[in-house]
């Protein structure tokens, strides 16, 4: 195999994708027999959202939101509502305060009907796209050594031993495939116990709706008939032991000062720490490390999933334009560059929830004034684009504002989206130029680089990479931006004659 990417988690399985459409060998080793059925993330970010977009998965998404509203519903101050907001360090953020219109929300807004999609359900879904791309997943199959001898790397296994040109590890914070590495994990330790399950209540009456803090830590009943998350602060439980009824049930009991019974577990629970790392190198050699197993931090707003996500499309194409052979080794260098500053971000994020949870008066004195300036327009707003995902930028070169942003909605003259045209992987050039100028120079990148014309409009033109990062944008007809990004990230173009490029 070209790669081998270890653990068949949303990570590893969109990386696996994105290798299989840019035409490597790829192969998933998973060291579980089963997919993971235990309460994760209960909802995607506006990146992960339109990366299912880009690959013709946004109809698929769009069921199962539609089937989680029919089921559990989303509710805000008593009323139904399908805008997704989510919340910070336990307040929740009112959709009616939120500026919709921001340009930053609004320019995305295609993808909102694919927000509230379950951890397990997305993990099905995207199970379904490797399989229709023809790559094996191996399940029950843990690596238990590697060496890198510079050309390929031998993975051992439990099922044996296998070589492979490149390896990558998404196998989660206790990451194997790091361990092995020898890649060092610098962070913080934890210092609070959470878990999620969804329960049968004998008498849910004692409990608050929402979230409510006490001295002991935090509570959440709802929103969906069951649904109980607990928070306490103190010495870490052992998060390798089975979730038990009577442990969620003791949790809840001294957070929320009740008695309150629980009787049955309707779904598999999860136990979660603090525990905030990021890894020291993204890359060693010819091992990469993606998702959880390059980062942890609490699981607040999901933002772990999301965060493998952008992660795995930013290597998955690059990856596999170095094994195409048509880009150097040097662009897998970008991945750390560009994937890390966003990881530290997320680690503050939720480190900074961390700091308004505690049951202390000082941090209950700072979560009023966060409530306060989140009970604004502004403040609401502002959390709500940053747990969206649409702020995120990458440090590119240009001076377009689009420049460096995930691709925004880029509505056509026919009615399609520019994200419609981009299926099958690979760039995405715009041209609205009158004569077609962008889409004749394009021709020389034949394969790579797929050239959609529009009616004259502004922006003139946008490339977007294959993870929907806009690389190069013009309100002009700038020529030889265009050739010089071209050159900069999808390399060479043909020699071929009928693919000779315009100057």
């Amino acid at each position: 195999m070209d790669v081998t990417v270890v653990g068949a988690g949303p990570v590893g399985l969109v990386l696996a994708a994105e290798l299989a459409l840019a035409g490597a060998k790829v192969q998933v080793f998973e060291r579980r027999a089963e997919p993971d059925a235990a309460m994760k993330a209960q909802s995607i970010n506006v990146p992960t959202a339109e990366a299912l977009d880009r690959r013709g998965l946004l109809p698929a998404a769009e069921q199962i939101q539609r089937a989680v509203l029919e089921r559990v519903g989303s509710f805000a101050g008593g009323r139904r509502t399908t805008r997704f907001t989510g919340h910070f360090a336990g307040m929740s953020l009112d959709p009616d305060l939120v500026d919709w219109s921001d340009p930053d929300l609004a320019t995305h807004a295609a993808a909102d009907g694919a927000r509230m999609v379950p951890q397990p359900q997305l993990e099905a879904l995207l199970g379904e796209h490797v399989a229709r791309l023809g790559v094996p997943v191996r399940r029950g199959v843990e690596v238990t050594a590697l060496h890198d001898s510079g050309d390929s790397v031998l993975v051992g296994t439990t099922a044996g031993t296998a070589r492979t040109g490149w390896l990558i590890g998404c196998d989660g914070g206790h990451s194997a495939v790091r361990r092995l590495t020898g890649i060092d994990f610098p962070g913080t330790d934890p210092e609070l116990t959470g878990y999620q399950a969804v329960v049968d209540i004998e008498d849910p009456e004692k409990l608050a709706d929402g979230w409510t803090w006490s001295p002991r830590g935090a509570y959440r009943y709802g929103p969906q008939p069951g649904r109980v998350v607990t928070l306490e602060f103190g010495a870490p439980a052992d998060r390798s032991a089975p979730v038990t009824l009577e442990e969620v049930q003791t949790s809840l009991r001294r957070v929320s000062g009740t008695d309150v019974t629980l009787t049955a577990l309707r779904a598999t629970p999860t136990r979660w720490t603090d525990n905030t790392r990021q890894a020291a190198r993204y890359r060693s050699g010819r091992v990469f490390l993606a998702g959880d197993a390059a980062h942890v931090h609490p699981p607040f707003g999901g933002q772990g999933l999301n965060l493998g996500v952008g992660d795995a499309m930013n290597l998955g194409w690059k990856l596999g334009a170095v094994i195409a052979g048509w880009a150097a080794d040097g662009l897998l260098d970008t991945y750390d560059t560009e994937r890390r500053p966003v990881g530290a971000w997320v680690m503050d994020w939720t480190r900074a929830q961390i700091g308004v949870l505690r049951g202390d008066a000082k941090s209950a004195a700072l979560r009023a004034i966060v409530a306060d300036l989140l009970n604004t327009r502004d403040g609401t707003t502002y959390a709500v684009k940053k747990i969206a995902g649409v702020t995120q930028r990458v440090d590119l070169p240009g001076g377009h504002p689009l420049v460096g942003l995930f691709a925004p909605d880029l509505w056509l003259a026919n009615g399609s989206r520019l994200a419609d045209h981009g299926h099958g992987g690979g760039f995405l050039l715009l041209d609205r130029t009158p004569d077609g100028a962008f889409t004749r120079l394009a021709t020389g990148w034949a394969g790579r680089v797929s050239s959609v014309t529009d009616a004259p409009a502004t922006p003139t033109g946008v490339l977007v990479r294959p993870d929907g990062v806009v690389a190069w944008a013009t309100d002009a007809t700038d020529i030889a931006g265009l050739k010089a990004t071209l050159h900069r990230w999808a390399g060479a173009p043909s020699p071929s004659p009928e693919h000779e490029p315009v100057s």
